[in-house]
């Protein structure tokens, strides 16, 4: 099997949404919808038909252009059985450890409740990617607006589990805020203090700082590293659990 040609493409004011194309099968994959028409301009200009679209969540700015790319392109559309009812538009919905076949490719559902209670995240083993929405953000995590701390730390401990190679495309462009924060957690971190100049200098010349890596996530990102002393130590929790560690570092970087 080829390697996916892969565009992202920004939406929105900070969105990404996702297209995979299989040169051989000329499958097209969209992972969300945040705007038909940039979406459209990408598939236009690279000649693609949609084929398939998979949804991670309900929010408004990742299906907002669902119902227009589907009336145009006929493309199946995939998501969470848990916010069906809110997701207009849906032929096929998934579980977390579902496995389905999206053209060539081999995806593999998990479930990432935490940002939305039925929030889930793509994952293609075979091509080492994965697709994480509004769960796991490169050096940062989604807001909790429905789930609990304790379910999105179990969702993000998930993710951290993957293969450190595998890329990781979120749904926003929120890294170098994110960045901002994770060095007041770990100011010492040499392998953190690399990343956010790389970081600075990227987004100063206008470039996505996506995808980021597992391996990246995991050696940067603090709220992947609530087990860690320095970290526990920087949310006032020495002794604290992991969850706890995790919960107290979203409450900070709320206030932030």
């Amino acid at each position: 099997m080829a390697s996916p040609e892969i565009e992202l493409v920004p939406c929105r004011s900070d969105n990404y949404a996702v297209l995979l194309h299989d040169p051989e099968s000329h499958a097209t994959v969209l992972v969300d919808a945040p705007d038909s028409a940039a979406i459209a301009d990408v598939l236009n200009r690279r000649g693609w038909r949609l084929t398939d679209i998979l949804i991670t969540h309900h929010h408004h700015d990742h299906v907002a252009g669902l119902a227009d790319l589907k009336a145009v392109s006929g493309a199946r559309a995939i998501g969470p059985a848990a916010e069906a009812d809110r997701i207009p538009g849906l032929d096929v919905t998934v579980s977390g450890g579902d496995s389905l076949q999206v053209g060539p490719y081999r995806v593999e559902v998990i479930a990432t409740p935490g940002h939305t209670l039925g929030h889930v995240a793509y994952h293609l083993p075979d091509q080492a990617l994965v697709f994480s929405g509004d769960t796991l953000f490169a050096l940062g995590c989604g807001r909790l607006f429905e789930g609990t701390p304790e379910a999105m730390w179990q969702s993000l401990s998930t993710l951290a589990g993957l293969a450190d190679e595998t890329a990781v495309y979120c749904g926003h462009e929120y890294t170098l805020s994110n960045a901002r924060f994770a060095l007041t957690i770990e100011p010492g971190n040499a392998a953190l203090i690399k990343r956010a100049e790389a970081i600075a200098a990227a987004r100063e010349a206008g470039r996505p700082t996506i995808p980021t890596t597992i391996g990246l996530e995991r050696a940067t990102n603090p709220f992947l590293r609530a087990g860690q002393p320095a970290v526990k130590a920087a949310a006032g929790l020495p002794n604290g659990s992991d969850a706890d560690v995790f919960a107290a570092l979203r409450r900070m970087k709320d206030r932030a």
